[in-house]
């Protein structure tokens, strides 16, 4: 027979647990070990700590719901305790006094977390708190619990007598329907929806979903909410979706089919929020869903940035408007970059370098002078060599026009991207580099959002966006951009450029410091993509050379680094990681070897203050001994699989990355070793906000 998930023996009433919440926390996994339920008391009571670390179980009016999901329980268990005095766990308002530690098996059924996730519902209902708090025996906890996790079936209510109030005729019944407004509710308010969930998908899943309805009865609003946790749920209807007039995402992990709301205003926020500020959110929805400047959700399943809010400030939009630029230019670099590796993988270097009077690189020589039918004498794979690399170099040659142009568009929209696209061809017309593109970009977008707010007569609006925007835009960006940048920003960029070529010593190896600090520091984020376009523009210059193919190294290898390093502290110590963590670690592995860095995101989301410091010493350390070892690469991207691109220094390539993946293990492993998943060290540990 099944032990029921909760027993006299695991409660305890007005007791004192301990004056920090991982006393209180043993203290109830000491209960369920002694109950038989648990082999391992301190595996336990780091399962529920290692939860606390991702975000505070403290909730409003003294409850906090501690739990778990883990291989230190037999059998899905409920502790409780009624604490005197009450202890801190992260809430808002104080102290708890009503503490559940909600512990289920990692191989536990989808009933049993339906039970435990009944239970978390109950305690936003301010009815239950309070009998909890009146009750004067373990046994009458026992049946308050066990009352709604697993209510009884309610009796037969006797026949009603016919009502002889006249029924609405049919027609007009069917009337009623079509009489809302589309997304509105029948109060005229507008109607919404919901997506909550948390990490273990337990507790803070179902509270929230039932805050927020609670929250909408209040207003007078209808809401349909979909729980994304442990115990299933029913997805939203495409109708459902359709007729909401806006969209609210509470939830600590990824919403999952995120891309079904593209275009709904939405309001976006942690899932405590949810539990926390229920009535704050529905009216933040209600108001954004007539609100033509809300954001909203893209086709992509990210909130749309050309739709944030204009009071962001100048700093933020500029820095969305850099981002956005970056995020576009990538793909052109990574296409161009790999083809190019692959160029010098097949043909040799000496394929990059120029062809006499013709102007052009051996590669574009080869790709237009020859064919399969008249090959070059260094035969097919010269010839192979020679196109891939020409497609490539043309990729590259779009790096710094792609990147102006959407720099331009997150700030202007459409019509930006022409006086972009041209900004950004003029910059390497004046070799004015990757600086040029930057300033070319915000200068056209700017301009092209003054045009664009020029009052004009009604028969002149239609040609505005598509003739008279894009022409004096032009106009007046390629003219500055001529008459007054092209000399300080020729200067800038030769200065940076001959800086670089004379680096050396010392000089070189803090840069290569500076650069891993960069790469590891937000793991895909501003900081990071800062690092990795500087690389990248070296690279991508006419005239590189071997200090721009050093610096690109250290980028990659200080990249590559955080994933690595977090894949190899998983396997040496799993004790020290979530069940979830551990198999992040397994993923992180592939990842790292290819140079992407935000493999290592769900830990540092996890435990910033742990895992962000570790990972940035290596990446320094990395980055650093990369210079100072003079390890070269040609390749903007690729990882492990670009070593070819190397110029024969992969050996001191593969040992500045294994070094720093070793100095990153051991320092985060000593970190979470030392911190003693300590209450303290949990409760700093919220999730950081980190860019992809």
């Amino acid at each position: 027979m099944t032990a029921p998930i909760i027993a006299p023996e695991l409660v305890a009433l007005d007791v004192s647990a301990g004056t920090d919440k991982s006393e209180v926390i043993a203290y109830l996994a000491g209960r369920i070990a002694e109950a038989g339920r648990s082999p391992s008391v301190d595996g336990l009571v780091e399962a529920a700590l290692a939860r606390e670390s991702q975000s505070a179980t403290g909730l409003p009016g003294g409850i906090a719901i501690p739990h778990c999901r883990t291989a230190a329980v037999t059998a899905a268990s409920l502790g409780f305790a009624r604490l005197d005095p009450k202890v801190d766990f992260g809430a808002p308002d104080g102290g708890a006094d009503l503490v559940f530690l909600i512990a289920a098996p990692e191989s536990g059924g989808s009933q049993h977390m339906k039970l435990l996730s009944s239970l978390a519902r109950a305690l936003v209902r301010p009815e239950f708190t309070a009998a909890l708090r009146a009750a004067a025996t373990p046994q009458e906890v026992v049946a308050l619990v066990e009352e709604v996790i697993a209510p009884k079936p309610a009796e037969p209510k006797p026949a009603e007598q016919k009502s002889t109030e006249p029924k609405p005729e049919p027609a007009a019944a069917a009337a009623a329907p079509a009489a809302r407004a589309e997304g509105s509710a029948p109060s005229g308010k507008p109607s919404l929806v919901a997506i909550t969930a948390c990490p273990t998908g337990i507790a803070h899943t179902y509270m929230a979903a039932d805050a927020l309805k609670l929250a909408a009865e209040r207003a007078g609003v209808e809401l349909t909410v979909e729980t994304q946790g442990s115990s299933g749920s029913t997805p939203l209807s495409a109708q459902t979706i359709a007729d909401a007039g806006a969209v609210i995402f509470a939830t600590d992990v990824g919403v999952k089919g995120r891309e079904r709301f593209a275009g709904k205003p939405v309001i976006t926020s942690g899932v405590k929020r949810g539990i926390n500020e229920p009535d704050a959110m529905i009216a933040e929805a209600v108001a954004a869903a007539t609100d033509p400047h809300a954001v909203t959700v893209d086709g992509a399943g990210a909130t749309s940035a050309e739709s944030a809010p204009a009071q962001a400030g100048l700093g933020g939009q500029l820095k969305r408007a850099l981002l956005t630029g970056v995020s576009y230019m990538i793909p052109f670099v990574a296409a161009g970059g790999l083809l190019m590796a692959l160029g010098f993988l097949l043909a040799g270097y000496e394929i990059g370098s120029d062809h006499g009077a013709d102007g052009v690189s051996n590669g574009a020589y080869f790709a237009l002078h020859n064919s399969l039918w008249n090959l070059p004498d260094g035969g097919l794979l010269q010839y192979l060599g020679g196109v891939s690399f020409a497609i490539g170099k043309a990729a590259m040659g779009l790096m710094i026009p792609v990147l102006a142009g959407y720099i331009a568009y997150a700030i202007a929209d459409r019509p930006g991207l022409a006086p972009g696209f041209v900004a950004g061809v003029l910059a390497g017309t004046v070799d004015a580099g990757f600086i040029g593109g930057v300033i070319g970009g915000l200068l056209a977008g700017v301009v092209a959002l003054w045009l664009s707010r020029i009052p004009l007569p009604q028969w002149a609006r239609g040609l505005q966006p598509v003739v008279i925007i894009p022409l004096l835009g032009t106009l007046v960006t390629g003219g500055v951009m001529y008459m007054f940048l092209a000399g300080p920003l020729r200067w800038v960029n030769q200065a940076m450029t001959d800086a670089l070529n004379g680096m050396s010593g010392s000089s070189k190896i803090a840069l290569g410091v500076v650069l891993g600090l960069m790469m590891c520091f937000d793991l895909g984020g501003p900081v990071n993509k800062a690092a990795y376009a500087f690389g990248v523009a070296g690279i991508g210059l006419g005239t590189a050379g071997v200090p721009q193919w050093e610096i690109m190294a250290a980028v990659m290898a200080a990249g590559m680094v955080p994933p690595l390093a977090l894949a190899l502290a998983t396997f040496v110590r799993p004790g020290l990681f979530t069940e979830p963590e551990r198999e992040n670690g397994k993923a992180a592995l592939p990842l790292g070897l290819c140079f992407i860095s935000e493999g290592a995101i769900p830990f540092a989301a996890a435990d910033p203050l742990r895992v962000i410091p570790s990972m940035m010493l290596g990446g320094a350390v990395t980055g650093g001994l990369s210079m100072a070892l003079s390890a070269q690469l040609r390749a903007p991207h690729g990882g492990v699989f670009v070593m070819f691109a190397t110029n024969g220094t992969w050996p001191k390539f593969l040992l500045a990355l294994v070094v720093g993946v070793l100095v990153s293990a051991v320092a985060v492993v000593a970190a979470k070793s030392l911190a003693g998943r300590s209450a303290a060290a949990a409760e700093s540990a919220q999730p950081a906000a980190v860019a992809a």
